[in-house]
């Protein structure tokens, strides 16, 4: 096998974001899915990118801004889906904000008159939002033009998998559980409802984090997606219309336009939560295995940081091989 052939396993955003950055690193990038692009968590996400936090405290703010940094330039692309917003973050108790938040892009307080009833405080910002069928295609033509290949396929267990390539990258998200028999692992169930706009051009998000159910809207051109929902442990991935209607009626709470928007979809999808998001190598039979995996309701927001580590630990594995060689 050629020693520079890669097998990515998964093909949601952290999957194609990783073969991308590979496969313009120069790797020859196979990409191995269950399910099309278009069926994967990824397609269900709300993809309002920022603020990131989580274990590895070390890592996660790095992570979080070589994404920043890679969305603010796609976001001069209109075909890729991304675009920079001004929205709202809003808490209906007050909450203390760290200093640090003060110095983000667009940072302001938010003014009484701006806040929904019922809420207490909170500040305006600039953040990415991702539209994320257009995003997942951009990100699709870029791998086929950087040589990538995606292909349908099962892969029973990861001895097998190094089988067909010298490196796997696993980025199965919650298929890694069973894959890699990661127990600490866990789905989180996460439904948005999509609605035709209204004329609403900002984005509003309620806090603080950690809670069950909020209230979230994100608006992409013609369309809004309205959240959200938490439920750890569920496998469930039909819509549940009881949900859809709660997530409804907090949106229109916030804001009454959405009240008259018609539904255009139901969408659904299973965060791939982990106490620590696993980015790490290890060997099977033989082989090179990278896990990148576990990142949550984070996929988007620490995918372009995370694949670009892949890269470096691939790289600095061959670079050392190279001087041991010398």
């Amino acid at each position: 096998m050629d020693h520079r052939e890669v097998l990515v396993i998964g093909a949601g955003v952290i999957g194609l974001t990783t073969g991308l950055c590979l496969a313009e690193d120069g790797w020859n990038v196979h990409i191995r899915t269950a399910d099309d692009t278009r069926a994967t968590t990824s397609m269900a996400a709300g993809a309002l990118c920022g603020l990131a936090y989580g274990e590895p405290a070390d890592k996660v703010p790095g992570w979080d801004t070589a994404t920043q940094r890679e969305l603010a330039r796609l976001a001069q692309d209109p075909a890729s889906g991304v675009r920079v917003r001004r929205g709202l973050l809003a808490s209906r108790t007050p909450v203390g904000l760290p200093p640090s938040l003060r110095s983000l892009p667009g940072f302001a307080d938010a003014q009484p008159a701006d806040l929904p009833a019922g809420f207490a405080g909170g500040f305006w910002i600039r953040l990415p939002v991702v539209d994320m069928p257009r995003y997942l295609h951009h990100l699709t033509e870029r791998l086929r033009r950087a040589g990538g290949t995606i292909e349908r396929g099962r892969v029973a267990s990861l001895a097998d998998a190094v089988r067909d390539a010298p490196v796997i990258v696993n980025c199965a998200g919650v298929g890694a559980r069973q894959l890699a028999g990661d127990r600490r692992l866990q789905p989180v169930r996460g439904q948005h409802v999509v609605v035709t706009n209204p004329g609403i051009d900002h984005f509003f998000m309620e806090g603080p984090p950690g809670a069950a159910e909020w209230a979230s809207y994100v608006p992409h051109g013609e369309h809004v997606v309205l959240g959200g929902i938490a439920q750890p442990g569920a496998w469930d991935t039909q819509p549940d219309p009881t949900i859809a209607e709660r997530i409804r009626e907090r949106c229109v709470a916030v804001e009454p336009r959405l009240a008259e928007a018609e539904v255009v979809e139901h969408r659904v999808g299973l965060r791939p939560q982990r106490d620590v998001v696993r980015v790490e190598e290890e060997t099977v039979d033989g082989a090179r295995c990278i896990h990148n995996y576990g990142h949550g309701g984070l996929g988007v927001t620490l995918s372009w940081g995370c694949a670009r580590e892949v890269a470096d630990l691939l790289r600095f594995r061959e670079d050392s091989a190279v001087v041991a060689r010398t």
